[in-house]
């Protein structure tokens, strides 16, 4: 049962576009104890098919930039398996440390670009209202 909800959760997230891998691995390491290199492996194994629905469904809505993703797969290519092997030859401990700090950034920017659109944009709008002249 577990299982099951993690996928839909992981499936939910990442049909938004937001990174259902990271969810997933966080969730297979905590909730299900997965040691953290086949965590990852089965994140490249989950990707497939959420990533095949997720484009097919952005290209029915014409939201997709070819020319660009061309390249970014290019380079994504590459960047899997320079990342495959330093992954692959890294400790496990290490590994869930680089992890929890790669969240821990994301984590961080989310919420600074929650205050940068949101509060100070509202306290601008505020600065900028006071100083209309009627």
């Amino acid at each position: 049962m577990k299982e099951i909800l993690i996928g839909a959760l992981s499936g939910i997230v990442s049909g938004t576009g937001m990174g259902g891998g990271t969810v997933l691995i966080l969730l297979l390491t905590i909730i299900l104890g997965v040691e953290q290199h086949i965590a990852q492996a089965t994140n490249l194994i989950f990707f497939i098919p959420t990533s095949i629905v997720a484009i097919i469904t952005n290209w029915r809505h014409k939201l997709l930039d070819f020319k660009a993703s061309i390249i970014i797969i290019i380079c994504g290519v590459i960047g899997a398996i320079i990342g495959a092997i330093i992954s692959s030859n890294t400790n496990v401990n290490d590994l869930r440390k680089y992890f929890g700090i790669f969240l821990a950034i994301i984590a961080v920017f989310e919420i600074y670009s929650y205050f940068r659109k949101y509060i100070f944009k509202s306290e601008r709008d505020t600065i900028k209202n006071k100083n209309k002249i009627f």
